[in-house]
């Protein structure tokens, strides 16, 4: 699986997980809406894992402008609200700051 792939599926896992809670407190869910939320989040945790890359704050922080652009997918996608221009260009932002913290040139790498 390359980066992309992971982060973008770690993304559906964390924001899956943390809707799951979401719809549970704010949306009046049941309880039980937390038990796949739980387990999407330990999907989550365990798919940044597999990142390759030295250490887990570098990967953690390149994650960021995925999840950021991920969760404006599941604005339009889940939540019916389509993102606007502001949204796009913040999301696009963030992506490229990812690629260069991911993909950066590493002194002696």
């Amino acid at each position: 699986m390359t980066s992309f792939a992971i982060y973008a599926a770690a993304a559906v896992a964390e924001i899956a997980g943390c809707f799951a809670f979401w719809a549970w407190l704010r949306l009046g869910h049941g309880a039980l809406w937390t038990l796949p939320g739980v387990a999407a989040l330990a999907v989550f945790a365990l798919l940044l894992t597999r990142i390759d890359a030295a250490f887990a704050g570098r990967a953690f922080a390149a994650y960021g402008g995925v999840y950021i652009a991920a969760s404006l997918v599941w604005l339009w996608a889940v939540e019916g609200t389509r993102p606007d221009r502001w949204d796009v260009t913040g999301s696009a932002v963030c992506l490229v700051g990812a690629a260069i913290i991911l993909l950066g040139p590493r002194a002696g790498a």
